[in-house]
């Protein structure tokens, strides 16, 4: 019925999708972080999308290993300038969110 070559392609299909559907949460909490933070701000987030720029692996606070992500998005204050942002998150922890320098009004 089942080789072992096939039940090994499942497990990879299997576990495939269950990181993707995890990344797609997380970054959907990185996008909403990220948005109330320009808010708070009242700056404007541009392109309404966060992108991933760094992943890595790193022990939380109970010593767990958990995927670090760095996810990033542009905001701007006047609708000239561009400047750079950040939702730093530990699995599926928030950890900060931080933007640039930036000039006010």
């Amino acid at each position: 019925m089942f080789d072992l070559q096939s039940i090994l392609w499942l497990t990879l299909i299997i576990l495939t999708i269950y990181y993707w559907r995890g990344a797609l949460r997380v970054k959907e909490r990185a996008f909403v972080a990220a948005q109330r933070r320009c808010a708070e701000m009242d700056v404007q987030l541009l392109d309404e999308t966060v992108y991933l720029r760094r992943i890595w692996f790193k022990r939380n606070d109970r010593g767990v290993l958990s995927l670090w992500r760095a996810f990033y998005f542009e905001f701007t204050v006047s609708g000239s300038d561009r400047y750079f942002g950040r939702v730093i998150m530990l699995g599926p922890s928030i950890t900060h969110v931080e933007l640039d320098p930036h000039r006010l009004h």
